[in-house]
């Protein structure tokens, strides 16, 4: 995952480098490149919407909160399970993405590529301290739900991004009365991130050659795997 943002000061320093300075023209190209895609943006969405709802709702108490060492045992347990649900979202929707463009000839390697990007971000992320009981499990659904998931019948829009939207509002350290008030607002503030990222990841993937990056991969451990078998150590 992405650095922590454990200040509001390093907040508002990230996001200003993501609007004015870090958001050059991304190419996915390659199993790597797509991990990395899903991660970081998934990173991106998951602190922004929560670091943004939980500043709207302090409102000038902000900065105190961020030096409550209770309250950010809270928040980093959110962030994380935040980033899981932002990844199991994006996940599903590049999945379907991919296997669309990709075409029939390369649906197996399409496959390969989705599930092997989100395989190598979840093995980054680990199993951090800081994420609290039960990161483990959500981790192991993500990876359930993209298994189970129809790539030919995901559509490119909204709909894939069920999950992150009402994380937030389960997560947040927010008192119970006021998410309620707020649930609406929050989740269609989630989605609408999304939109960009959706944008992205069209102009940026390449399927072709992210199946092919896949097709060549499992050939490559096909091969690892017989020379070792002929030749055992």
């Amino acid at each position: 995952m992405a650095d922590a943002f454990d200040s509001p000061g390093a907040l508002l320093r990230a996001l200003r480098g993501y609007i004015f300075g870090e958001r050059r023209r991304t190419e996915v190209r390659d199993v790597a490149g797509l991990s990395a895609f899903l991660e970081t943006r998934a990173s991106h969405v998951a602190q922004t919407s929560l670091y943004g709802y939980l500043r709207t709702r302090s409102g000038t108490l902000w900065p105190e909160l961020f030096a409550d060492d209770a309250f950010m045992v809270s928040v980093n347990a959110a962030k994380w399970r935040m980033w899981l649900a932002c990844l199991s979202d994006l996940s599903v929707y590049a999945g379907g993405l991919l296997r669309g463009r990709a075409g029939e000839d390369e649906a197996g390697a399409a496959r390969a590529a989705i599930d092997g990007a989100l395989a190598l971000a979840l093995e980054r992320a680990g199993l951090p301290a800081e994420a609290g009981a039960g990161f483990a499990e959500a981790g192991a659904a993500v990876r359930a739900r993209l298994a189970a998931a129809d790539l030919a019948a995901v559509a490119d829009d909204h709909s894939a991004f069920s999950e992150s939207p009402a994380a937030l509002v389960e997560h947040a350290p927010v008192v119970e009365g006021l998410k309620a008030l707020d649930r609406e607002i929050v989740e269609n503030s989630v989605a609408f991130r999304w939109q960009e990222v959706r944008r992205e990841l069209r102009r940026a993937l390449d399927a072709g050659a992210v199946a092919r990056s896949a097709a060549a991969e499992g050939a490559a451990q096909g091969a690892d795997g017989a020379a070792r078998a002929t030749h055992p150590r």
